[in-house]
């Protein structure tokens, strides 16, 4: 059977039917270094003349952005041209980012602030390679499916290193050297809280650790319900590896995005799963007491103070501050990136920072585009009735909801694994609206015989 049609790999559709002859795509290859690159390789390493930019997951966000523009161009594009709604809505960051740089311009700016608009550039070059990377480029969902899993593979690979912090306070990441990186010191390894270490793992701080937790949560558990025979135990064991170091972050925007993660799949499965879910969860928390004692009852009493704690009267005082420096550049903002919290003040909520360094319209733009990829999840289970396809877009849209709940927790952009995590899942979400959607107006729904019609039509 052949595989290929002109230039595109026509790919089969095994989610569940691993018979099927496949090759590795491109952007197949490429997200899969890029996810190594951003969850395994620390973010604390960096190319040192490109300061905060220099991450290697950063630095290969603006190959590929380069790899789509000239794939677009070329006759033989294995780039899907067709209307793209996660597209439009990342041309219309991309036009607010850029005013917001040139009003930024026309303003006395430090040395400082210049530069971190410039980083901000090729920040934002990398978030948008990376997510018309996976929009657009993977040709079929055994594609989405293998960097699904390969997310939450990493994902326990970071859970693990942040239980180890956790439990016994030491940091592997310190006595690493990468030939070629220097170590950003600016950040701390092992932090604490109420008496537990609070592990960082791979990331920059034990809140970006268990977001990224809470993000991958979903797509473990999609990865797990819907196992092949023999690797169900292995899939299971590592959703609570990623479980456990999502509690042991000992963040509050980590546990509730575990909340939001059952809100959104249970209602989807059955009587007797939510059952069997109600009476693990019980068992799981039993088990945390036991082995991290009282670590439950301070994550239950940062759940029940929101409101009353310190952390969150601070978050509450930060909107009249950013109001006042919003009012300065009400419609394009200081520009992205400008707003150093060296020299001004640290925001817990990267929607106020959005306002403050990307105005009104730049605002407007993110949010957009952040519901934009989680309603091309909803859109997509609309196109198939497969119970595995509707769940796997379940799972990137509770992922998306997690990530959208946690930019009003902290400074996430900031932090550059949440960030490119970010445009990953919004790339993925839109990919399983189209791939969903082409199954449909093809009307092809079983996999093998998606590949035996397009092996008929290349006259096989």
């Amino acid at each position: 059977m052949s595989l290929l049609r002109g230039s595109r790999p026509i790919l089969a559709d095994p989610i569940q039917s691993p018979s099927v002859t496949l090759v590795r795509t491109p952007a197949r290859v490429l997200l899969t270094v890029y996810l190594v690159m951003l969850l395994l390789v620390p973010s604390r390493f960096i190319i040192g003349p490109l300061g905060s930019a220099g991450t290697l997951a950063g630095v290969l966000g603006v190959g590929l952005l380069c790899w789509y523009w000239i794939a677009w161009l070329s006759p033989r594009s294995q780039v899907v041209q067709e209307r793209q709604p996660l597209r439009m809505m990342l041309g219309f960051v991309l036009f607010a980012v850029l005013a917001g740089y040139a009003a930024a311009m026309t303003r006395h700016m430090l040395g400082a602030e210049r530069n971190a608009a410039d980083v901000a550039l090729i920040n934002i070059a990398s978030w948008l390679g990376i997510a018309l990377m996976a929009a657009d480029s993977l040709s079929s969902l055994h594609d989405l499916e293998a960097i699904r899993r390969r997310m939450v593979n990493c994902g326990v690979v970071v859970a693990a290193v942040g239980i180890l912090q956790f439990f016994t306070g030491f940091d592997i990441v310190q006595y690493l050297n990468l030939p070629g990186l220097t170590l950003n010191g600016a950040y701390a390894s092992v932090g604490a809280r109420d008496g537990f270490n609070r592990p960082t793992s791979t990331a920059l701080h034990a809140i970006e650790f268990g977001v990224v937790m809470a993000t991958l949560l979903p797509l473990a558990l999609h990865g797990a319900r819907h196992a092949p025979k023999g690797r169900a135990a292995w899939r299971w064991a590592g959703v609570f590896v990623i479980a456990s170091g999502m509690m042991m972050s000992v963040s509050r925007s980590a546990v509730l995005g575990g909340v939001i993660t059952l809100l959104m799949l249970l209602p989807s499965w059955s009587k007797k799963e939510r059952q069997i879910t109600y009476a693990v969860l019980v068992v799981f928390l039993g088990l945390m007491h036991v082995v991290a004692g009282g670590l439950i009852g301070t994550l239950k009493n940062l759940v029940l103070s929101i409101g009353t704690d310190s952390s969150t009267v601070a978050r509450t005082d930060d909107y009249g501050d950013a109001l006042g420096f919003f009012v300065q550049s009400p419609w394009f903002g200081r520009g992205l990136g400008t707003f150093l919290p060296q020299l001004y003040r640290v925001f817990d909520n990267h929607y106020l920072v959005f306002l403050v360094e990307v105005g009104l319209v730049g605002t407007v733009a993110f949010v957009g585009l952040f519901f934009t990829g989680f309603a091309l999840t909803a859109r997509a289970r609309r196109h198939t009735a497969d119970p595995a396809r509707r769940h796997l877009a379940r799972a990137f849209g509770a992922a998306m909801l997690v990530l959208i709940f946690s930019y009003g927790t902290f400074d996430a952009l900031a932090f550059s694994m949440v960030a490119g995590l970010t445009f990953l899942v919004l790339g993925c979400c839109a990919a399983v609206w189209r791939l969903l959607r082409q199954e449909a107006r093809d009307g092809l729904d079983d996999p093998v015989d998606v590949g035996v019609r397009h092996a008929r039509v290349d006259g096989q």
